[in-house]
Order: C-alpha cells, then sequence, then structure tokens
C-alpha cells in the first residue's frame, strides 16, 4: 500500500528539488502579535526558505487518540485554541487555502499507521501563530496532520521517515511545539530552570549526533522527560521533524532560548546539502 501511495504521488505531484524539514518553537501565543525576536526570527527564515508548493504542519496542538488525522478541508478554518488572552489575538487569522488532494494521498501514504482523513479541525495556533511570519501572504496550500498520543515516541519518528519522501514533492513539513513545555514550573521573568537547561541540552547534542533512537527512548531519557513534558505532545512534532530528515542533511540550529524558566524556544533545520 505504501508504495502504490508513493508511485501516485510521484505520478499526480511534480518532482522538485529536496525541501528542508522544519520544526519551531512557538511558545506563547502572544508571538503572533508581538514585535520581537522569535517573529523576527520567523520571518527572515521564511525569507531563506525555498517557496513550497504546499506546508504540512505537524502541531503540538491537534492530538489524537488511536489514529493519525489529516485535515482534508479546502479551507482551513483558523482556530483560536487558547483562552484569556487580548481580544486583538482572537482576530488574528490566516485565510491560506487546503490541498485536500495532497492530503488524501497522505492518508492512504500513511495507511498503516491507521490514518483517517477529516474535515473539522483546520489550523491551530501551533500553525497559523508561526505562518503568518513565515508566509505573511497565506497563499501556500497548507494542511495539518495531528499526533497519536496513543501511540510511543518512536511512532512519531516513524510517521516522519513515511512523509520524508514529500520532501522531492515540493512539501515543506513543518512541525510546531516546543523542545522543552512544562506550564507548570514556568516563572515570570525566571531565569531558565536546571532541568530545562539540561533536557534543551541533551535533545540538541543527541539531534546533531543523529542519535534519534535516544531521543524516542523514554526510559533512557529518564526522569528528565517528565520534567520536560509533563504531556508529550509539544515534543512529538519534534521527532516527526527528525524523522523525515536523512543523513545528507545539514542540521542548524536557531532561537535557542529559554522562556519563563521552563519553556525552550529552540528551532532547528534539516536542509539538503
Amino acid at each position: 500500500m505504501q508504495t502504490l501511495s508513493l508511485q501516485g504521488l510521484k505520478d499526480r505531484f511534480a518532482p522538485s528539488d529536496r525541501m528542508p524539514v522544519v520544526f519551531l518553537g512557538h511558545g506563547s501565543p502572544m508571538h503572533a502579535i508581538e514585535d520581537g525576536p522569535f517573529g523576527r526570527s520567523w520571518a527572515a527564515l521564511g525569507q531563506r526558505l525555498p517557496r513550497p508548493e504546499a506546508i504540512l504542519v505537524v502541531s503540538a496542538h491537534w492530538m489524537s487518540n488511536g489514529a493519525t488525522l489529516v485535515d482534508v478541508s479546502a479551507m482551513p478554518r483558523t482556530i483560536h485554541d487558547f483562552y484569556g488572552f487580548p481580544e486583538v489575538l482572537y482576530r488574528e487569522h490566516y485565510p491560506a487555502p487546503g490541498q485536500p488532494d495532497l492530503a488524501r494521498e497522505v492518508v492512504s501514504l500513511l495507511h498503516s499507521h491507521r490514518a483517517a482523513g477529516d474535515d473539522t479541525w483546520g489550523l491551530d495556533h501551533g500553525a497559523w501563530a508561526v505562518l503568518k511570519y513565515l508566509y505573511p501572504k497565506a497563499d501556500i496550500p497548507v494542511f495539518q496532520i495531528s499526533i497519536d498520543m496513543g501511540r510511543g515516541l518512536e511512532h512519531q519518528l516513524a510517521i516522519g521517515r513515511v512523509l520524508s519522501d514529500l520532501r522531492d514533492l515540493g512539501v515543506l513539513i513543518l512541525g510546531s511545539g516546543n523542545v522543552v513545555h512544562n506550564l507548570r514550573a514556568m516563572r515570570r521573568g525566571g531565569k531558565p530552570q536546571e532541568f530545562a537547561q539540561e533536557f534543551d541540552a541533551l535533545f540538541a547534542g543527541r539531534l546533531a549526533d543523529r542519535d534519534f533512537a535516544a531521543l524516542a527512548d523514554a526510559e533512557r531519557l529518564g526522569a528528565l522527560l517528565p520534567a520536560a513534558h509533563p504531556t508529550v505532545d509539544h515534543y512529538l512534532p519534534a521527532l516527526t521533524i527528525a524523522g523525515a530528515s536523512d543523513a545528507r542533511d545539514d542540521l542548524t540550529f536557531m532561537t535557542d532560548a529559554i522562556e519563563l524558566g521552563s519553556i525552550s524556544m529552540r528551532s532547528f533545520i534539516f536542509h539538503a546539502n
């Protein structure tokens, strides 16, 4: 099934130079409207990236259980999935079109990983809050896939490996989450906490060494993993992006600050050399 679907993709969508894969630490929704270093960094990255034919987003904020859902809607709605923020943030919209044909092909591509189409989601703030900087005209088709919280860490690496072939069809695979994300331990104005620095450094080192198996092994990560991620939703998109990379890629880090003591804003890009 996977081989047939991949051939179908190559028959229907034009080949391209191999696209990068990108993970952005998105942090607070307020970054979507504030003139800060992260928004400026994302905007600058958008100027450097090749223009994709479509964007596939794996966001920490679309969680499913027992299946990987793929948004097949023609016009994904902008989802304001947060509470208690200034009214101006709820007026933000990202009116990019979807890519239903490609999205349905991705459902087939991920058939063995329990994929299913979905037309009820759209673009949550893990997607649009960074896309508005990367591609402010909202003129590139975009769709999300969910993270299956019913499977282990290795599952997201496997999802990335399957999706990696889309890179040769002009698709930018974008992960959005945080390498460290512990809201319970946040301290306004506080300096980075020790566990946050330790996990962030461990992640960066293992990623640079291409030791993805270690990053997907909860037992080896030990007590640092639940300290950095009381729930792993913001961690899993980073594993998807790691899985979508290959040995030919160069790795670049950016925005490696830790906000509020326990939120890593580290971002990274794998790009063909």
